[in-house]
């Protein structure tokens, strides 16, 4: 039977409408897929789903909307969570190693005791999230929005930062050793015990910020503000100053 029979042609637009017909039926059994590795929820709805301890590894999340979702000890490496909602969701203690955020909606979320090394977040609104004790060594935070969040013994080394909104943040002994900070706002964040040694915060914002106690030794503050900045006992040695000064090696708590 060649294509341009008239029996072919009769059957072309049937299995043409059969397709469209299944197409949706299709999409949403991926939505209705039970939670494994890889699996494919692109823009589905789990909101306040039970995903505890779940292997979500390289599953693609991408627009999903998981508000309120549990997610605490969940296994999350690689996976893509672009553009997805995840406020007020935990993700206490779980793994996102390598994984995608970029631009995703996670105000008031909880990601306690997470491992996100070299995970990107850059763009992500972050507002109220709480990331204490977390692991964000090498991540791209750059462009988000991280209002008020609360990054308390956060591991945030060689992390990138550049014009990050850290507006009223608290990161007391977070560790930034090397940390790119770049324009970044830290308008009134609590910096106490923090450590930035050779961090970069040219440019930066820090407008009443609380360095108290902080390790700023070897780090760039180029042109930042430091109005009302409190440096008390904060280690200066040879730290690049707002004048571009170098300070002597031993400062504390002044550039000297």
């Amino acid at each position: 039977m060649t294509l341009n029979s008239p029996r072919v042609a009769f059957l072309l637009p049937a299995l043409g409408l059969l397709a469209l017909a299944q197409f949706p039926t299709i999409v949403w059994a991926a939505c209705e897929d039970p939670p494994e590795r890889g699996v494919f929820w692109m823009r589905c709805d789990q909101q306040e789903a039970d995903l505890q301890g779940a292997d979500l590894r390289r599953a693609t999340l991408v627009q999903a909307n998981l508000t309120a979702a549990n997610l605490a000890e969940a296994r999350l490496s690689g996976a893509d969570l672009g553009g997805a909602t995840l406020d007020r969701a935990d993700f206490s203690r779980a793994t996102l190693v390598g994984s995608r955020l970029v631009s995703a909606q996670a105000n008031q979320t909880l990601f306690v005791g997470a491992n996100l090394s070299g995970a990107r977040l850059d763009r992500a609104a972050l507002v109220g999230a709480d990331f204490s004790d977390a692991n964000l060594s090498g991540a791209r935070l750059d462009g988000a929005d991280l209002t008020e969040a609360t990054l308390r013994g956060a591991n945030l080394s060689q992390a990138n930062l550049a014009q990050t909104n850290l507006l009223d943040a608290r990161l007391p002994d977070a560790d930034l050793r090397g940390a790119d900070l770049t324009r970044a706002i830290l308008e009134e964040a609590v910096l106490t015990g923090v450590d930035l040694s050779g961090a970069r915060l040219d440019g930066a914002n820090l407008l009443r910020a609380d360095f108290t106690g902080a390790d700023l030794s070897r780090a760039n503050l180029t042109g930042a503000r430091i109005d009302g900045a409190r440096f008390t006992d904060a280690r200066l040695d040879s730290t690049i100053w707002v004048d571009r000064r170098r300070c002597r090696p031993g400062s504390v708590g002044e550039c000297r």
